[in-house]
């Protein structure tokens, strides 16, 4: 009998389909799995303009060989059989590419601006994998097939921008004016006014082929390219079948993290969409979208642990970044390069317990949703689940902690499914099994369950938390957060050895050119740039979005002179950069200055 079916035995098979899991999506919700930046905006597009979740669409059908299996199918859509097929179809919109070197040059333009091969690898002949947010009407490529493969990211993404008070599945925008609408009417999008140069539309909401492009409009090439890409596939992708193709309204629990990630994207689109060449702005907004997605899984990961410890979640207001120390050296001084890597490090090891306290969050769901006496409290109070859970959480907490009038009930029956789990895998999983019966180590059931289980899942729970923290980082990118390597280390005393994976946050360049663009933009409605010395930019940094250069994060001692090693290694890349400029030596007269002259918006 497999893991599963001995818990579904022991626990019942509709409990065992909403507990056996990865993902608690009231906490943070996106799948905990890896994704790509990179393929998150063309999908973010398509629920904008549509409202709902991307189905099958046209690409397969139109690129890919008429025979074969399915995998054969995918596989044989490489940059050469793109490029082919648009030489051929497109004749008199894409004039000029008619013989073989001809058409290797229309391949190479394609693997440059709007396609992506598998893995990233390089070469026309590798299976395309990702299209590139090079205009608007990438949002009609159905790549990655299935929009599932993207860990409801970008559906994550779209509720938080549209903000809607109240709903549990994102609707239409009404008439009330907002800075991201969702609907027909894209050129009112702050996200997708950078992107629909050209586009015109019809009226009709739902007409999959309402969007065109006017063929007077002045496009680069990059952009044309993507447009004739796809116009080959005559409409948009239909919405997904059944009841899956509404978008989450659901928020994670790390609010602040979330209101500065939507801040930051909108006055950042507004400011500098039409002052930053559009090429280097996808890249810089790529870097936006790394900072703030590794803001909100992190700061959701301590919020939890947190929550496992005191039952509570914390206000927005007082919310803190999770904080990391930032190799400014980009490697280059070793201690520095070792102090960021033992920070992360850290956080990676507070991490791991993660998964267990997700279980005993489903687990608790699960029992408390049941229950009469507190469906009834729920009910009384106006507890609500989505778009924010923090009061159903809290509600958690009170039974977990035992400040609960049905903890005891809810706990009992917990501690029974426990030992009846010790008993059913105590042969083939005796790991398990102890964790399951250790009431004198961990006297609470549902802390002996959940880690039972997460042993029982095997190691997915761990790997696929690291790679959605690497996803999030954009890690190994030029325009990421952060670089992994491989290390060898001694076992205790032994002369055996085991590799394990350092990681160190580090702002690239485009990373920079970001950040300091941003946190000129005064907050509220404030227009221009704002006066931003060195230290206050550093300050900001550390508070906004937990990245430590000058002071030693919480829990770590770092001397002052590596601290101030650190500092002036960011002080001469901003100088570099062209981003920093003073007028004399005195700290105070050290100012960013911005590289891009802003738009009046």
């Amino acid at each position: 009998m497999s893991v599963r079916k001995t818990v579904e035995h022991v626990l019942t098979p509709a409990m065992t389909k909403e507990i056996w899991s990865l993902s608690y999506e009231k906490a943070l919700p996106v799948s905990v799995q890896s994704f790509d930046i990179s393929a998150i905006l063309p999908a973010v597009f398509y629920m904008f303009r549509f409202g709902h979740r991307r189905g099958k669409g046209r690409f397969i059908e139109e690129f890919a060989n008429a025979m074969g299996t399915p995998a054969q199918r995918r596989k044989s859509i490489t940059i050469d059989a793109v490029a082919n097929r648009l030489a051929d179809t497109c004749e008199r919109e894409l004039r000029g590419f008619d013989d073989p070197t001809e058409r290797a040059i229309l391949g190479d333009l394609l693997l440059c601006y709007c396609l992506e091969n598998i893995r990233n690898d390089l070469g026309r002949t590798k299976q395309v994998q990702r299209v590139a947010p090079t205009h608007y009407m990438s949002s009609w490529v159905d790549l990655p097939e299935s929009v599932a493969h993207l860990r409801h990211v970008p559906e994550m993404m779209v509720a938080m921008f549209a903000n809607q008070k109240k709903s549990e599945k994102v609707l239409r925008s009404g008439k009330k004016k907002t800075w991201f609408p969702i609907g027909h009417k894209i050129k009112y999008n702050v996200l997708l006014q950078p992107f629909v140069k050209g586009v015109t539309q019809k009226k009709l909401k739902d007409d999959y082929s309402a969007d065109m492009f006017s063929e007077d409009s002045p496009v680069g090439i990059d952009e044309l390219l993507m447009i004739r890409l796809a116009q080959s596939l005559r409409q948009a992708p239909r919405k997904m079948e059944g009841g899956a193709k509404m978008i989450s309204n659901q928020r994670p629990v790390a609010t602040r993290a979330a209101e500065h990630f939507s801040e930051d994207i909108r006055k950042y689109v507004r400011a500098y969409a039409n002052q930053i060449p559009r090429q280097a702005f996808v890249e810089l907004l790529e870097s936006c979208l790394a900072i703030g997605l590794t803001s909100i899984t992190t700061s959701s990961v301590e919020m939890v642990l947190n929550w496992a410890m005191e039952g509570d979640i914390l206000h927005a207001k007082d919310q803190e970044p999770a904080a990391f120390f930032v190799d400014c050296s980009m490697g280059v001084h070793r201690r520095l390069k070792a102090l960021s890597e033992q920070s992360m490090g850290e956080f990676i090891r507070r991490a791991r317990r993660f998964p267990v306290v997700l279980m005993a969050l489903r687990l608790m769901d699960y029992k408390a949703r049941y229950d009469l006496k507190i469906k009834k409290e729920v009910a009384r109070l106006s507890i609500t689940k989505c778009p924010h859970s923090d009061d159903w959480l809290r509600l958690l907490g009170d039974v977990l902690h035992g400040r609960h009038q049905r903890s005891d009930a809810i706990l009992d029956s917990l501690a029974e499914r426990a030992e009846v789990l010790a008993e059913e895998v105590e042969k083939d999983y005796p790991e398990a099994a102890i964790v399951l019966k250790s009431d004198s180590v961990e006297p609470n059931p549902v802390w002996r369950l959940a880690e039972g289980l997460t042993i029982l899942q095997g190691r997915k729970p761990q790997s696929h938390l690291e790679r959605l923290i690497d996803s999030a980082l954009h890690v190994d990118r030029p325009n990421g957060l952060a670089v992994k390597r491989r290390s060898r280390r001694k076992l205790g005393g032994s002369s055996s050895q085991r590799t394990i994976i350092l990681r160190s946050l580090r702002l690239t360049d485009s990373v920079l050119d970001y950040l300091v663009h941003r946190l000129l933009l005064p907050s509220g409605s404030g227009s221009g740039t704002k006066w931003l010395p060195f230290g206050k930019f550093t300050f900001d940094l550390q508070e906004r979005y937990g990245f430590y250069i000058d002071t030693s994060p919480p829990g770590m001692i770092i001397s002052n002179d590596l601290l101030q090693l650190n500092r002036a290694c960011l002080d001469q890349r901003l100088r570099d950069l062209g981003l920093l400029s003073s007028v004399n030596d005195a700290e105070g007269m050290k100012c960013l200055t911005p590289r891009f002259k802003l738009s009046e918006t």
